[in-house]
C-alpha cells in the first residue's frame, strides 16, 4: 500500500508543478509591454522629442531619503516620464511644478505607457489619466492614480522613500 500512496504523491506533487508552470503566463498577460519575466527598465515618454543623451540615474538615496529617478530636465513642460523600475511616473504640468503618481494603472495593474498631450495613457485597455492630477479621463479605470511624493534636489527628481 506504501507503493499506492508513493505513487499519488508523487502525481499531486506533478500537477501542483504543472499548475504553477500555467499560472506564470496567465499572469504575465497583462503586463504593460509584453516583456514578460524582464527587469523593468525607466522608460522616458513626453510630447516634446529629446535628441539629448540623459544622465544616468543613481539609485542612491537622496537627502531625504528617496531615490534618485532621473533628472528633472528629462520631464518636459506639459509632458512627463515614466520611471518603470520605481513604478512612477514624474509630469510637469507647468513650469516648475513637478507632480508625481503611481505608474500602475488602476484597472488591471499594468504600467502606463506614455505620456503625452496633458495625458497618461495605459496601453493595456485604454485608459487615461489627467497628467496634472491623476484623475481618470477615460475608462475603463474608475479610480485615479495615487499621488505619490517627488521632489527636485540639486536638478534631480527625488522619488518616494
Amino acid at each position: 500500500m506504501t507503493d499506492q500512496t508513493d505513487r499519488r504523491s508523487v502525481l499531486r506533487g506533478a500537477a501542483v508543478v504543472g499548475l504553477a508552470g500555467v499560472g506564470a503566463p496567465l499572469l504575465a498577460a497583462c503586463g504593460d509591454d509584453g516583456d514578460a519575466g524582464g527587469t523593468p527598465s525607466s522608460t522616458q515618454t513626453s510630447s516634446a522629442p529629446s535628441d539629448a543623451p540623459s544622465s544616468a540615474p543613481s539609485s542612491a538615496p537622496s537627502s531625504t531619503g528617496g531615490p534618485v529617478l532621473g533628472p528633472a530636465s528629462d520631464v518636459p513642460v506639459g509632458g512627463g516620464v515614466i520611471f518603470k523600475d520605481a513604478k512612477v511616473v514624474v509630469t510637469q504640468p507647468t513650469a516648475g511644478q513637478y507632480k508625481g503618481f503611481t505608474a500602475v494603472c488602476t484597472h488591471m495593474g499594468c504600467i502606463v505607457a506614455k505620456v503625452e498631450n496633458g495625458e497618461i495613457d495605459c496601453n493595456c485597455h485604454g485608459s487615461k489619466f489627467n497628467a496634472a492630477d491623476g484623475s481618470v479621463k477615460s475608462g475603463p479605470a474608475r479610480d485615479p492614480l495615487a499621488a505619490v511624493n517627488v521632489a527636485v534636489q540639486g536638478g534631480n527628481i527625488v522619488g518616494p522613500a
